[in-house]
């Protein structure tokens, strides 16, 4: 088995750490990450400016870019061979319903979808790393229950998984989910620099709008393993012919 791991909060980050030493044995393991944290980059990539991996004392590479760059630069050169899964994490901090569409954690893995290789996204609900080992650990069963069932073999995936904060024996089984949604952002944060201009910092992340049962934020609020499986089709399919009438008479 061959996993690549990536994550957004830089290669240092206790949760990438974690999830190596959980996931090392299990076959060739190497790591891709950026070097600064990259949080809420999403699918960014870098275009106008030359990327470089170096290598830290511990063997993990690391890119002056975003994941994204981490797992592309990874697919398209920089190693020699085809990962038979990309795993991306563990972030500090849930990424659930619109959260998804900002995630750097989720954009690395994303990326590796995106070139037909199986991907997971591994998130804690909370931030601070408590209970690091415990996400690692529940981390290490899916990744080899898919392994065993030969999943990493299937056309490609994509799942988001967000693992509650607490000690291995209380987190409950998994539960399938579909994504929530969010309450709109708090209020932007304005501040005054030493130069007299005036700074804007992005709020908050709005509280749960929908956290209904059968959405992630309800499964892990019960204290269950949360995967939702993701994909990057767009299109309203439903409003498809809808919008032909709307539109008739403009098309050629």
């Amino acid at each position: 088995m061959n996993i690549l791991i990536s994550n957004d909060d830089g290669f240092q980050a206790p949760g990438i750490v974690a999830l190596y030493e959980a996931l090392k044995d299990l076959g060739r393991v190497e790591v891709v990450a950026p070097e600064h944290n990259n949080s809420a980059k999403s699918n960014a990539l870098t275009l106008h400016s030359p990327l470089y991996v170096n290598q830290a004392s511990n063997g993990f590479r690391y890119v002056n870019g975003t994941p994204a760059d981490c797992v592309h630069i990874a697919l398209t050169g920089l190693l020699d061979y085809k990962p038979d899964l990309v795993v991306s994490g563990i972030n500090n901090g849930a990424n659930m319903g619109d959260d998804t569409i900002y995630s750097g954690t989720v954009g690395a893995a994303m990326e590796g979808y995106l070139f037909g290789v199986p991907a997971m996204a591994f998130s804690q609900v909370e931030k601070g790393w408590g209970h690091i080992d415990a996400a690692a650990a529940k981390a290490r069963e899916l990744v080899q229950h898919m392994m065993q069932k030969n999943q990493a073999q299937a056309e490609p995936w994509l799942l988001n998984v967000n693992i509650p904060n607490h000690p291995l024996a209380q987190i409950k089984p998994l539960r399938v989910t579909r994504l929530g949604r969010r309450h709109s952002a708090e209020r932007v944060i304005t501040q005054t620099s030493p130069r007299g201009e005036t700074m804007y910092w992005i709020g908050s992340a709005g509280a749960a709008k929908d956290d209904s049962d059968g959405t992630d934020f309800h499964a892990t609020f019960e204290g269950h393993v949360s995967v939702t499986p993701l994909h990057v089709d767009l299109t309203e399919h439903a409003s498809l012919p809808d919008w032909s009438q709307r539109l008739h008479g403009m098309r050629a």
